[in-house]
């Protein structure tokens, strides 16, 4: 079951949805517009290919992904 995210083309809310199918209607939760955009979904894969190391090379401590700290977005 993918989750698509999407931006409302009215109000400007961020939300996610499971789509079952294609004939799943998807609606905003804040303004119920039913005009969004399908935004591009990243998700964030271990560099070394899963191993843990024991450390952290990174100086970050955000948790990667989409609004995790590491993608830029600018939500807040």
């Amino acid at each position: 079951m993918p989750i698509y995210e999407y931006i409302c083309d009215d109000c400007g809310e961020h939300y996610e949805r499971i789509v079952m199918n294609g004939n799943t209607k998807v609606t905003c939760p804040k303004c119920t517009s039913g005009k969004h955009t399908i935004q591009l979904s990243v998700f964030a894969a271990p560099a070394n290919g899963g191993k843990s190391s024991g450390g952290s090379s990174s100086g970050s401590s955000g948790g990667g992904g989409c609004c995790g700290g590491s993608c830029g977005c600018a939500r807040n």
